[in-house]
């Protein structure tokens, strides 16, 4: 035989030995996976991953929890979710995935457990229990101190900690969002609005109709809508635009913004708040008319007259009218009073919703006709009271706000308020102000020197 005839048969048998081999190998992957397959049946759905940004719960609503599992499944009703400690939610199912969406934030330096039970595949077979565990970071946020040296944006935690993140020669005001600082700023009379990282990075302004002042700022529960009443720097008497709403995103700095007004109104805006996961705008003009606007273009809806927008909760307005606190619900536009207090706590001042349906409302009581202070209360749906803090009749109450969780109170306060000279800006405050944060059960946490501490919606109101 010969020798290409032995290379050849050679060829042929180490190319059917491989051939063996490449199918032994072929069989034993698929016993694999199908023994896999078994014992996943068998064992029920298993979580592979789970997927939290802890510091977006804590700050604001609509974090989700995401739980990656080995099967598809099954939909997860909300009655196989058990969260501890108890916290709102939501659940949905796509895939192999179980989506916790927690409908408020969530408390700060918390251990939260999620456990599901009954977990089914899409398949059938057994099911199976998960239990997760993650703990919630702590709590910061943001205020503003004024003086002569040039003002200064702060980042702030409840062990008194402070890192300054922006600082400008004069800053009117500022909010902050969930990616973005957004401050208020005036040179040479004229305001501007600079948008910056919430570190105070990549400052980029924002157009504005016009040269002029603005006020009354404020930012979306959600995403990058920002807004503010805007003057023009030249108004007299015989004209020019005063004191009306437009809306900008901070998503795109450039883009002109949007005029928000009532036609056949007076234009003119006194207050205004965004109802939060709508598109829609209270409004409450210079006229005293109260109206929901939406920015959609939907026809607004007239309210009657009010004095004052306190609050709002969802789709509930607490409002100020000249008969008193009332309660609107803007789905419906339907309104009932404010539940009363006993008389001798004090009479009413502003008055703050709480996720649990409660309110926290600043009290005073009087001496005749001196003020003894002014108690900030917890009123719960059944009208029991409790005292969260108590400010001294010398001292000024500017603002209370609530933490985003509802776990905080934040009162802005004037010390010794009749010898505390107001500064000289466009929105005048005493010169010395202080932050002091309390638990809802009356514990003083920690006093921050500044204010517009950003749990809050607006800065403070003279």
């Amino acid at each position: 035989m010969s020798s290409d005839s032995r290379r050849a048969q050679r060829q042929r048998r180490q190319a059917r030995g491989f051939s063996v081999r490449v199918i032994a190998v072929v069989a034993v992957l698929a016993l694999v996976a199908l023994a896999a397959g078994v014992i996943t049946t068998l064992q029920g759905p298993r979580v592979t991953s789970v997927q939290a940004d802890t510091t977006a719960a804590v700050g604001s609503p609509g974090s989700r929890v995401i739980f990656e599992t080995t099967q598809s499944l099954q939909k997860v009703d909300a009655a196989q979710v058990t969260i501890t400690p108890a916290a709102p939610f939501s659940v949905d199912t796509s895939g192999r995935s179980v989506g916790i969406r927690f409908t408020d934030p969530l408390w700060d330096e918390t251990t939260y457990t999620i456990r599901i039970d009954r977990l089914a595949g899409l398949g059938g077979g057994p099911t199976s229990n998960v239990e997760e565990s993650f703990a919630t970071p702590k709590l910061h946020s943001y205020v503003l101190q004024r003086s002569e040296g040039g003002d200064k944006i702060y980042r702030v935690d409840l062990d008194g900690n402070t890192e300054p993140v922006f600082e400008h020669e004069h800053i009117e005001d500022f909010r902050a969002t969930a990616a973005h600082l957004v401050v208020s700023t005036l040179e040479d009379g004229v305001s501007h609005l600079i948008v910056t990282r919430t570190d105070g990075s990549h400052p980029q302004e924002l157009a504005l109709p016009g040269k002029g002042v603005v006020t009354n700022l404020q930012s979306a529960e959600r995403g990058n809508t920002i807004g503010y009443t805007f003057t023009d720097a030249d108004i007299s008497a015989s004209g020019g635009r005063e004191s009306l709403l437009f809306t900008g995103s901070t998503a795109d700095p450039g883009a002109a913004p949007a005029e928000i007004s009532v036609t056949g109104a007076d234009k003119r805006v006194e207050d205004w708040r965004f109802v939060p996961g709508t598109d829609t705008i209270l409004m409450l003009t210079f006229d005293g008319a109260l109206s929901l606007v939406s920015s959609a273009g939907a026809p607004p809806v007239e309210l009657g007259n009010a004095i004052g927008i306190d609050d709002i909760a969802g789709t509930t307005a607490y409002i100020e009218r000249v008969d008193g606190p009332a309660v609107v619900d803007l789905a419906s536009a339907k309104e009932k009073p404010l539940p009363p207090t006993a008389g001798e706590l004090g009479q009413t001042g502003s008055v703050l919703a709480m996720s649990d349906g409660s309110t926290l409302r600043a009290l005073t009581p009087f001496d005749g006709l001196n003020p003894l202070g002014t108690n900030i209360m917890r009123v719960d749906a059944d009208g029991k009271t409790s005292v969260v803090a108590k400010v001294d009749p010398a001292d000024g109450l500017l603002q209370t706000c609530v933490s985003p969780s509802g776990r905080y109170a934040a009162l802005v306060i004037a010390p010794n308020v009749v010898d505390n000279p107001y500064d000289g800006y466009t929105l005048p405050l005493p010169t010395t102000l202080e932050t002091r944060i309390y638990a809802l059960d009356g514990t003083q946490v920690t006093v921050m020197e500044g204010f517009d501490v950003a749990w809050c919606r607006k800065a403070p109101s003279l």
